[in-house]
């Protein structure tokens, strides 16, 4: 056999291995869709679609038991709705605040702050409403309790804030520069050169960006477990803002671990969760549509560029126009009654009607100081967050806190075990996830051109990203603990962390990929080099910062998830460290969840945890950030 024929093998060998990694996604998305919907289906035959999806009461351990879901899913929406009426307005004027207003010395400061809110972990996000949030409504409100559907959707703007602002500002600085050159040609002022030529310019990419706001406020786990009273009801009335609730993902967090395996209500669990996957997987396709309609309009035809401008772009704008207004006049009237928000609209139409007359510097000198406001209050509630817990959290932190043994519940000694166990948690997921993302980005990269494929398996990316961190704990406790057998155990923990880290790895490898010039590998090739070769020992090694950038990434979001190891690799406290992966460890992120929700006196310990969680977490992103600007200041092609 000669040579040529053994190296077309090796060849050959090679991009199906790299397939196979890249089609791991899609089979991943099938298989936990596939086996959520047959552990599921029981519960729709048995209690009847109708039955499951409009009842109202969702009570599984009473006589009889019922098992409604309208409830949790008006309460998922209702703190959705909160959330986004905070998060739209303030992240797309911080977005337009950095791409077009600040400085560079500015920008930097301010998209580091906004990269550090989506760093911060969920849990601490819990931590941090819960004593403080909750407490600030109960005092302001005087109710009897603070966990309400108001400090849920408080808490969920806040953390769908850096999604908004950092999508839309890629949105905004696509828009040719040409665009704005010529209106200010031609005497517009910058606000009116902003919304009348940029902001419609970019309004497909904002749109993507409140949908992907949305799924992140949709999927989210123990942030709203923590702080939203988790009552099973609808408001009343309705716009009762300070009644607690509670969503579809709550309720998996709560009952999973205690319900009977194999029962209806095991059941019944199951089939929320592909209610939740059905909605989160609708959403993030429309986002995804809705991005590569963009795409194809910057690279399409001219006729395509003109069409998708006219037509689509124009209906977006009212789309958003309508829906945001409908949003907030939707929150008036939950709040306070259907009086204020008839006042609210007069007031709207009145302002509409006076601000045409307002002169263009006047409006301009408004908007300016709109969105600069908009950054002070985004930048005011991250140094909240971090002074509340730096300036209570440093007093616990000692050598004794750092390396000792929990005792008391926690009450007392240290946290090495949780500390330990995060890092054993991290390092597995990360050997699981890299070899295959780098492989399935290999294969996105250097072995297929664009096409029904790629499209498939960049969608099952997707779709495997925007999965909430809730499903991947009850598919792992599920399929992994008890069907499989592996029980809560480290190896468990590794292989539904590495699920969940698996699509940033791929995705920023491949961005690393594709910034290495077409030039250097027809100049590899053209030397006799194979494939193979020179992906190995050219483009690789070129990528590599981009590769690292996402390994840290991803290291800080395995670092800070509580919701899939839930039920799945960890326990509350333990004396010893693990002598083998099948074996549960100690995680800083369940370990700060049970300190702060159930154990009467641990506050003080528990803002320790917090701030060593931070901490690491702040690290890696920092890490990741730094790599990523000198990489980017190292790239002279």
């Amino acid at each position: 056999m000669t040579t040529p024929a053994i190296r077309r093998i090796q060849e050959q060998a090679i991009g199906s291995l790299w397939f196979t990694c890249a089609i791991f996604a899609v089979l991943t998305v099938c298989f936990i869709l596939g086996y959520l919907f047959y552990n599921g289906y029981p519960a729709f035959v048995q209690i009847g679609l109708q039955d499951f999806l409009f009842g109202l009461d969702w009570n599984p351990t009473g006589s009889p038991p019922s098992y409604g879901i309208l409830s949790l899913i008006v309460g998922t929406i209702l703190v959705m709705i909160g959330a986004m009426v905070l998060a739209v307005p303030l992240g797309i004027a911080s977005a337009i605040f950095i791409s077009e207003l600040a400085g560079p010395r500015l920008r930097n400061i301010i998209k580091p702050a906004v990269e550090l809110l989506a760093g911060i972990p969920s849990v601490v996000y819990g931590f941090f409403g819960l004593v403080v949030l909750t407490n600030w409504i109960r005092v302001s409100f005087d109710v009897p309790t603070g966990e309400t559907w108001l400090a849920g959707s408080i808490l969920l703007g806040i953390m769908a804030l850096p999604t908004i602002v950092s999508v839309s500002e890629d949105a905004i600085n696509a828009v040719p520069r040409e665009y704005k050159e010529g209106s200010l040609a031609i005497g517009a002022t910058g606000w009116q050169t902003i919304s009348k030529v940029i902001i419609p310019s970019a309004l497909s990419g904002i749109t993507a960006a409140v949908i992907l706001g949305i799924g992140r406020a949709i999927g989210e786990t123990m942030a709203v477990l923590m702080v939203t009273g988790n009552a099973a009801v609808v408001p009343e009335p309705i716009w009762n803002v300070l009644s607690p609730i509670r969503t579809l993902t709550a309720t998996l967090g709560i009952e999973t671990g205690e319900v009977p395996i194999g029962s209806l209500h095991y059941n019944a669990l199951f089939a929320i969760a592909v209610v939740l996957l059905i909605i989160t997987l609708i959403i993030n396709l429309s986002a995804t549509f809705i991005l590569d309609r963009i795409r194809h309009a910057q690279t399409g035809s001219a006729d395509t560029k003109r069409l998708f401008s006219q037509d689509t772009s124009v209906q977006i704008r009212r789309f958003l126009q309508y829906g945001f207004l409908g949003m907030v006049l939707l929150l008036v009237v939950v709040a306070a009654g259907i009086l204020p928000c008839l006042v609210l609209l007069v007031v709207l139409i009145a302002i509409s009607i006076l601000w045409k007359r307002v002169s263009p510097k006047i409006t301009q000198k408004i908007a300016y100081s709109c969105m600069f406001a908009a950054v002070g209050i985004v930048l005011a509630i991250l140094a909240i967050i971090l002074l509340d817990i730096i300036m209570k959290g440093l007093p616990v932190i000692s050598w004794e806190f750092i390396f000792g043994y929990p005792s008391n519940l926690g009450r007392a000694g240290g946290i090495f075990p949780a500390i330990v166990g995060t890092i054993y948690l991290v390092i597995g997921a990360i050997m699981i996830a890299l070899p295959i993302g780098i492989g399935a980005t290999i294969y996105l990269s250097e072995y297929t051109r664009e096409g029904l494929v790629t499209k498939t398996i960049r969608t099952g990316v997707d779709l495997l990203n925007g999965t909430p961190s809730i499903v991947f704990g009850l598919f792992g406790f599920a399929f992994l603990v008890i069907f499989v057998g592996l029980g809560v155990s480290l190896l468990t923990g590794w292989i539904v962390l590495a699920l969940m880290i698996l699509p940033t790895i791929i995705r920023t490898s491949e961005e690393a990929l594709k910034s290495i010039p077409n030039e250097v590998r027809e100049g590899s090739l053209a030397l006799g080099a194979s494939k193979w070769q020179t992906i190995r020992k050219v483009v690789l090694p070129a990528a590599v910062p981009g590769i690292i950038t996402g390994t840290i990434l991803s290291i800080g979001r395995a670092a800070g998830e509580t919701a899939p190891i839930l039920f799945t690799a960890v326990v509350f406290s333990t004396r010893f460290l693990p002598s083998s992966i099948f074996e549960p460890v100690m995680a800083l992120p369940y370990y700060l969840y049970i300190l702060s929700t159930s154990i009467p006196g641990a506050k003080q310990y528990a803002y320790g945890t917090a701030l060593v969680l931070l901490v690491i977490v702040t690290l890696f992103y920092g890490a990741a950030v730094l790599l990523r600007t000198r990489f980017q200041k190292s790239i002279r092609w």
